[in-house]
């Protein structure tokens, strides 16, 4: 007599042993669950360290570049301002003057100054004229 083939179809187990083995088979799923979620949460916060520094550095340097055409433009501004101002000295003051009329007098500003004043210095000379 020869054995050929055993097939177990069913292994019952006492209610309570059963049980035991379910909480493990359970226990053993949540423990490589959790696993897989450390190892994503750790390589997210990885990915989200290295955007901030990439980000930090682009505004760095952008911040940078403006300030430095800023700094040409303002350089140029002064040059063009100085070229032009030291064709005509008095014109440039008078324009200073009439910038300081507007930015210092408005409807609620009252002045007390005497007639010789420099301040009033264009004021008076257009009278004359």
């Amino acid at each position: 007599m020869e054995l050929r083939d055993v097939r177990v179809k069913r292994i019952n187990y006492v209610d309570e042993v059963q049980q035991k083995v379910f909480d493990r088979m359970i226990a053993e799923r949540k423990r490589i669950a959790s696993k897989y979620r450390s190892e994503g949460d750790g390589k997210s916060a990885e990915i989200r360290g290295q955007k901030e520094k990439e980000l930090k550095r682009i505004q760095s340097e952008a911040y940078r570049t403006a300030q430095e055409i800023k700094g040409k433009a303002d350089a140029e501004a002064t040059r063009i301002y100085a070229q032009a101002y030291s064709l005509d000295p008095e014109f440039y003051q008078f324009l200073k003057t009439l910038e300081t009329y507007r930015t210092s007098l408005d409807s609620e500003t009252w002045l007390v100054l005497s007639t010789d004043s420099e301040f009033l210095k264009f004021l008076k000379s257009s009278e004359k004229k």
